[in-house]
């Protein structure tokens, strides 16, 4: 099934969630500045961020319908770590962060949280999302376990919770492009964990 819509969750949950029509997306000149306002818009004036998720999916979902340009954006992976980061947008003060993520096949992330909401869209390629809930013991305070994958195709959309636990994998044959969107990051709450040592760090 194409042009999926999830939710992850901090306690380890994902969830699919009803997923906008592209046909009632359709626009003339559907241009990133506008996505921008729009997201701007949606959190105006709410306490809870994460709350306003679905709708951030569906503009999320509405800008890659229209923008060809945005769907085109990537850098080169480096050879030294087999990913890119290329930057979006960037304003002084502004609380969002907007960037096309690029992996080579195989390239694994950390196990982390955001510390923040986010939604990413597969753009190119496959994305396996693991996810992970806490299950901390005397011993080991932050303690994780895996709660399941989901593997995303071109058109799917992933969302976050601020304390949603989750690690990434480009499977597949070819590079994984995604589109990212991410609030403001709270830095007392973004960890980075080790499942080895069963520890977990400020990333």
């Amino acid at each position: 099934m194409k042009n999926r819509d999830w939710l992850v969750t901090g306690d380890g949950k994902y969830q699919a969630c009803k997923s906008a029509r592209e046909w009632d997306l359709l626009r003339d000149n559907y241009r990133l500045y506008r996505f921008i306002t729009e997201v701007e818009d949606v959190l105006n004036n709410v306490d809870d961020e994460s709350s306003r998720l679905p709708e951030i999916r569906m503009l999320v979902r509405r800008l890659i319908t229209n923008s060809y340009w945005v769907q085109s954006q990537k850098l080169q992976p480096s050879p030294e770590t087999g990913t890119s980061v290329l930057l979006l947008y960037d304003e002084l003060g502004f609380p969002l962060t907007v960037q096309v993520v690029t992996f080579l096949p195989g390239i694994k992330s950390s196990i982390h949280n955001h510390g923040t909401w986010g939604v990413v869209a597969v753009l190119k390629g496959q994305e396996k999302t693991t996810c992970w809930q806490r299950s901390p013991s005397a011993e080991f305070p932050d303690k994780i376990e895996t709660t399941g994958d989901i593997t995303l195709e071109p058109g799917d959309i992933i969302s976050f919770t601020p304390d949603a636990i989750h690690s990434v994998e480009a499977v597949g044959d070819e590079p994984t492009v995604t589109f990212n969107i991410y609030g403001e990051t709270d830095p007392k709450e973004r960890f980075e964990f080790d499942r080895s040592s069963q520890t977990a760090k400020k990333f």
